[in-house]
């Protein structure tokens, strides 16, 4: 399996030239901050997350094998075999400290997802994409403070074999429309400048 790890581009997605406070401003708050276990890198996000979901999918749970293999890594995965994840347009987080440590790491050679460690410790931070699309999936582990409540659990046809999913948000075989239609939504917003 191809386990490519490069440095990221500067931080992790926004609009460059833009200060915080302008950005806070235009997005009216919330300000969650993300940070690897041991606080040498923090990503902050802006206003209101798109969702919040776990994946069972098959990538999620390789992508999770493979993070957590790595020296001193902490898990990626809930109990349950999950990946959670908070998703945010990509011009609303941004890694505010410690960008230089960012690794991906790609499932192979041709993937367009990138699983993003902080290098000091191998904390999983988010998922991006090379191309298309428009969100980030930041690990949701790794923010503090209030969370938004878990909508969805989805891809569950993949979950581990026994596995007794949680009743604390409906389950999906696969994608949910809801989460369609919202991905959708912050596509147009985005475009807007909304």
């Amino acid at each position: 399996m191809y386990w490519r790890m490069a440095p990221c581009n500067r931080g992790v997605s926004g609009q460059r030239g833009q200060s915080h406070d302008d950005r806070r401003q235009m997005t009216r708050l919330p300000i969650m901050t993300a940070t690897c276990a041991c606080g040498a890198v923090e990503l902050e996000a802006f206003g209101r997350p798109i969702a919040s979901a776990v994946c069972y999918c098959d990538d999620c749970r390789k992508g999770a094998d493979q993070i957590e293999a790595l020296p001193g890594a902490g898990a990626v995965r809930d109990p349950d075999g999950g990946t959670a994840y908070i998703l945010y347009r990509k011009d609303r987080i941004e890694c505010s400290k410690g960008a230089d440590l960012l690794r991906r790491y790609k499932l192979k050679e041709t993937s367009i997802t990138n699983r993003v460690v902080a290098a000091c410790c191998n904390s999983a931070l988010f998922m991006n994409f090379d191309r298309g699309p428009h969100w980030v999936s930041a690990y949701r582990a790794r923010f503090a403070g209030d969370l938004p409540p878990l909508q969805a659990r989805i891809c569950t046809k993949s979950k581990p074999d026994g596995v007794v999913l949680p009743d604390d948000a409906p389950s999906y075989r696969g994608y949910p429309p809801g989460l369609l239609v919202k991905l959708l939504a912050s596509r147009v917003a985005m475009a807007l400048g909304r």
